[in-house]
C-alpha cells in the first residue's frame, strides 16, 4: 500500500508527532504542503492532510494545497489535527477539509484529532494549555487509528 501525508506543524511540532506515529504504521512518507507535488497524489492508496488548529482553521499552506490539486478518482483519504481546545461540532475543523477533499474526488473515510501543547493568544500569557501533549497516550490512539485505516484500504493488518 502507497501512502502519503501531507503535515503541518508550526509552534511545537505536536501535529507532526502525531504524522510521526501514524507514518510508522502506513509506512507512509511526510512532506509539507510545498513539497507535494499535486500531479502525484493519483499514485497513492491513502493520503493524510494533517495540519495543527491555528485560530479555530486548519493552516492556509494545507488549504491552498488542496484548492490547487487536481481532480482523482476515488483516491482515500483521511485528516487530522492538534489543537488546543475541542473541535466544535457545528464549525468542525474536519469539515473544513473534508468538503475541498471530497469535491477533488477523494474518498475521505474518517478523521484523528488529540489535544496538542498551546501558547497562541492568550494562553501565552498564562503559560500554555496541555502542556505534554499529545502524550503517549494520544499517539497510541494515532496509531490505532492509522492501524484501522490501513486494514480497511489495504485489507490486511500491518506488517510488524
Amino acid at each position: 500500500m502507497k501512502s502519503l501525508i501531507v503535515c503541518v506543524s508550526k509552534s511545537h511540532g505536536n501535529t507532526r508527532r502525531v504524522a510521526d506515529r501514524m507514518a510508522e504504521v502506513l509506512g507512509a512518507e511526510i512532506v509539507e504542503p510545498e513539497s507535494a507535488d499535486p500531479a502525484k497524489f493519483g499514485d497513492y492508496d491513502l493520503v493524510g492532510f494533517g495540519s495543527g488548529i491555528y485560530y479555530m482553521a486548519p493552516d492556509a499552506r494545507l488549504r491552498n494545497l488542496i484548492r490547487r490539486l487536481p481532480h482523482v478518482d476515488g483516491v482515500r483519504a483521511f485528516t487530522f489535527f492538534t489543537s488546543g481546545a475541542r473541535e466544535i461540532p457545528l464549525l468542525g475543523y474536519s469539515k473544513t477539509l473534508r468538503k475541498p477533499l471530497a469535491a477533488k474526488g477523494f474518498e475521505v473515510l474518517d478523521s484523528f484529532s488529540c489535544r496538542g501543547f498551546d501558547t497562541v493568544g492568550p494562553f501565552g500569557l498564562v503559560g500554555g494549555i496541555n502542556r505534554g501533549r499529545p502524550d503517549e497516550r494520544d499517539l497510541d490512539r494515532a496509531a490505532e487509528f492509522a492501524e484501522r485505516l490501513h486494514k480497511r484500504v489495504a485489507g490486511s493488518p500491518t506488517a510488524s
